[in-house]
């Protein structure tokens, strides 16, 4: 098992997905600037895995810096996680959004160029469907009408990775497009929490639960769905860590490109998300529906046969089980990292 380079590595999925790679006798080095993350995450894994990852805090951006990860460590693979990720930010701030996110991106593909590093698997997002035609949701179906340029930047990188691997015949390349992870390490060592106000549910959820949020808005009670609300394919984050060795693995055999969704193949609407939660760890949240939100879909859920039969993966952990480890996490740690 050799050493994989994890790019974004402190952030919610790069942190579970370390804990997944050292659990499978892989080796990672993390590179991260901590914009999205803190260093207090190290701590944790370390207190998880037994042992410290290597970690080099820097940009993806800054390729002089990255060619000395790469002068000193063999590389094998790449897992790159690292990008700005605020839909709404990404909005107000679209061109630092394309020079981080789609610049990172060139900067690694040049980089294991250099350095023969044949092995990537990329962080994608179910926005690169951008309004869907059909559910569920499968890998052939249109991408690149995203409907943010956060998106936008997923799409585009796709693209680069997809002429990627048409140029340079040694290369494999996993494209893994995620729908909504939730969730937190059944330790509560590690989870999810945003810096400012939360864009996603769940930190929202489970701030509401812990008393720094007075009250969650949910956007739009009037969809035609099953109780007026947005449908979503929420996935334990757990088990999305796990998709990433199973997308190593599948790299092993060189199969040149290949792309799957990462999600439970079920819909759950906000209000389901919310009643479950407050089941599952005996409690009542205060909670609103709101106006609709602009850029909201009605509903958006995967089909994920391709990742089960070309990987053997699958998600097995159920909503209750996100929802709990998600208060596990939250209630032992208020205010995130911050002591």
């Amino acid at each position: 098992m050799g050493k994989i380079l994890v790019t974004g590595g402190t952030g919610y999925i790069g942190s579970h997905t370390v804990v997944e790679l050292i659990k499978n006798g892989y080796d990672p080095v993390i590179v991260d600037n901590l914009c999205n993350s803190k260093i207090e995450v190290l701590n944790r894994l370390e207190t998880i895995c037994g042992v410290r990852p290597k970690f080099y805090q820097i940009s993806v951006q800054d390729k002089e810096a990255m060619r000395q990860v790469f002068e000193e460590n063999e590389i094998d693979a790449i897992i790159h996680f690292a990008g700005l990720k605020s839909v709404g930010e990404s909005v107000l701030y679209p061109e630092k959004y394309y020079s981080n996110n789609v610049g990172s991106s060139k900067v690694l593909l040049e980089l294991m160029d250099e350095y023969r590093v044949h092995n990537i698997v990329f962080s994608s997002s179910a926005t690169v469907y951008g309004v869907p035609e059909r559910m569920p949701i499968v890998e052939s179906d249109p991408i690149g009408n995203c409907s943010s340029p956060y998106g936008d930047t997923k799409y585009q990188i796709e693209l680069l990775l997809m002429d990627y691997a048409k140029t340079h015949e040694d290369a494999n390349v996993a494209i893994l497009r995620y729908f909504n992870p939730i969730g937190a390490h059944p330790s509560g060592l590690i989870g999810e929490y945003p810096t400012g106000i939360p864009n996603n549910l769940m930190p929202y959820i489970t701030q509401v639960a812990v008393g720094t949020l007075e009250c969650l808005t949910v956007f739009g009670g009037d969809y035609d769905t099953r109780d007026g609300s947005c449908i979503r394919d929420y996935i334990h984050v757990c088990d999305l860590a796990e998709g990433h060795v199973y997308a190593l693995h599948k790299l092993e055999t060189k199969p040149g490109l290949v792309i799957y969704n990462l999600g439970t193949g079920r819909g759950t609407t906000v209000l389901e998300l919310v009643h479950a939660f407050e089941e599952a760890n005996n409690m009542k949240i205060n909670y609103k529906v709101g106006a609709r939100r602009d850029g909201d879909v009605p509903e958006n859920y995967a089909n994920c046969d391709k990742a089960y039969k070309e990987m053997g993966w699958k998600a097995t952990r159920t909503i209750k089980d996100a929802c709990r480890d998600s208060w596990n996490w939250q209630s032992k740690n208020p205010h995130g990292y911050d002591k």
